[in-house]
C-alpha cells in the first residue's frame, strides 16, 4: 500500500461527478492444474452479479452525509463487525470495541507485544470473524511480527475480551521488504477464510512473485480453517496450495457482498494506476489479475494481454490521487444505495460508487472528503463505514 502522497502529472480519467464506463471485462479460462501449460485463452463476459434488487443509478450524493461516529482512535486500520458490535483495529496492535453507542476503553485484543509496526505499511492490519463466532469464539487476525514477516493467527475470544495467550499460528510468510503487505482477511460464502497478500514490496515487484504461482506473494489465499491442523488446503484450490488467485499488487481490502457472495479487491497500483477487481460467487480458481505484467487495464512490463484478467474499474495518479482503499457493497436500509460498491482513495479522500447498470460498469466519484482514508467497514445490518488517518470512523447517512 502506497501510503505517501505522489506528485506526478498523469491525464485525468474521472473528473469529480463525471462518470466512467466500462464493458464488462474479459474473463479467461485458467488451466486446471498448476502442471497444465495454459491452453489459448477461450474468452468470455465477466458474468454479472446474482440478480438481487440493486440500485440501477447513483443516488444524488448532496442528499448524503458521512458523519463522524467514533473518534479517539489511533491509526484505525481495519473496521469489523460481530455481536452487534464494531471492532476497529489500531495499527499499533490493538482491537477497540464500540458497544452501544460507546468506545470501550479496554482493548478486545492486545498483542502490542508482538506486533511490529515500526514501517508504515507494517502493523495489525487485518481482522475476519469466524462464521460460527457466536459458539466458538474464533477470531483470525492478520500482522506483520518479528522480522516483519506476515503472521496469520487464531485468537479465542470470550465476550468483549480476546486472550493473547490463546494465539495459534496459521502461517508465517516471509517478507522481503517493509511494504506491500496486504493484510486483509475475509470469510467467504463457501466458509473458506481468504487473505490479501501483497507483493512483497520494494518498487515493480523485482522478485516476480505476482507471477509466480508457487509464492503465496502477490495473491489471494484461501484457506479451510475447519479441517487440519492448523488449516487444510481445499480440495479444489487452483494449483495444490493456499493460492486461489494470483497476479495482485497490494490487495490492501477485500470484501464479499454479503447478499450475491461476490469477492471485490482494492489492488494498490505502482505509480499510473489504481483499480478494482472483482470475482463473481463461486468462480475465479485461478484468476490472474496481470500484475507486474500490467497495472490495471495498461501494460507495465508488457504490452496489455487478453489473458489476463482485466480491472472493473480504475482511476489515474491524477489530482493528487495515490493509492486505492478497496470498500464495500452497501447493503443496508437505504434501498437506493443497494448493490453500489463504495471505495475510495488514500491520498485525496475520495470516494467512489461503483455499479453494473445497463451491461457496463459504472464509477463515479461520490464525495470528496479531505480525509486520509485508510479503511472502509461494514455492519451487520449492511451499513458502510470508513475510518480516517486520523483516528475518526464516519458512517454513511441520509442527511
Amino acid at each position: 500500500m502506497k501510503r505517501f502522497l505522489v506528485l506526478l502529472l498523469f491525464p485525468i480519467l474521472v473528473a469529480c461527478g463525471a462518470k466512467q464506463t466500462t464493458a464488462p471485462t474479459i474473463t479467461p479460462l485458467p488451466p486446471t492444474s498448476a502442471l497444465e501449460p495454459a491452453s489459448p485463452p477461450q474468452a468470455e463476459s465477466t458474468p454479472a452479479p446474482a440478480l438481487v434488487a440493486s440500485a440501477s443509478v447513483f443516488p444524488n450524493p448532496a442528499e448524503y452525509e458521512w458523519k463522524p461516529l467514533i473518534s479517539g482512535v489511533s491509526r484505525p486500520i481495519d473496521i469489523q463487525a460481530a455481536r452487534g458490535n464494531l471492532f476497529i483495529l489500531e495499527k499499533v496492535g490493538t482491537i477497540r470495541v464500540y458497544e452501544n453507542g460507546q468506545l470501550l476503553d479496554a482493548p478486545f485484543l492486545d498483542i502490542t507485544d508482538r506486533v511490529n509496526d515500526g514501517g508504515n505499511e507494517m502493523g495489525l492490519l487485518g481482522l475476519a470473524f469466524h462464521p460460527d463466532y457466536e459458539s466458538n469464539g474464533f477470531l483470525y487476525v492478520n500482522y506483520t511480527g518479528a522480522g516483519g514477516h506476515t503472521r496469520i493467527s487464531r485468537f479465542h475470544a470470550d465476550g468483549n475480551s480476546a486472550d493473547p495467550a490463546s494465539e495459534k499460528v496459521l502461517l508465517i510468510i516471509e517478507q522481503p521488504y517493509s511494504n506491500h503487505n496486504g493484510g486483509a482477511l475475509a470469510f467467504g460464502p463457501d466458509g473458506y477464510l481468504y487473505a490479501g497478500l501483497g507483493d512483497g514490496g520494494a518498487g515493480g515487484d523485482p522478485h516476480q512473485h505476482g507471477q509466480n504461482t508457487k509464492s503465496l506473494l502477490g495473491k489471494i489465499l484461501r484457506l479451510d480453517v475447519n479441517n487440519g491442523d492448523p488449516y487444510s488446503i481445499p480440495a479444489d484450490n487452483p494449483f495444490g496450495t493456499e493460492v486461489w488467485a494470483y497476479g495482485l499488487r497490494n490487495p490492501w481490502r477485500i470484501s464479499f457482498d454479503p447478499t450475491t457472495g461476490d469477492l471485490w479487491i482494492g489492488d494498490v497500483g505502482q505509480g499510473a494506476w489504481e483499480e478494482v477487481d472483482y470475482l463473481p460467487k463461486g468462480q475465479g480458481a485461478g484468476a490472474n489479475f496481470g500484475w507486474a505484467i500490467m497495472e490495471g487495464n495498461h501494460g507495465y512490463n508488457d504490452a496489455p494481454q487478453p489473458e489476463l484478467l482485466l480491472p472493473v474499474a480504475e482511476y489515474a495518479h491524477s489530482e493528487g490521487n495515490c493509492s486505492i482503499t478497496g470498500g464495500y457493497v452497501y447493503r443496508g436500509a437505504m434501498p437506493e444505495w443497494n448493490g453500489v460498491y463504495l471505495y475510495g482513495d488514500y491520498c485525496t479522500g475520495r470516494i467512489w460508487g461503483l455499479m453494473l447498470s445497463d451491461g457496463a460498469w459504472q464509477s463515479q466519484v461520490m464525495f470528496e472528503m479531505g480525509e486520509l482514508i485508510t479503511t472502509f467497514g461494514q455492519d451487520e445490518s449492511g451499513e458502510v463505514y470508513f475510518a480516517s488517518d486520523k483516528g475518526v470512523i464516519y458512517h454513511l447517512t441520509k442527511k
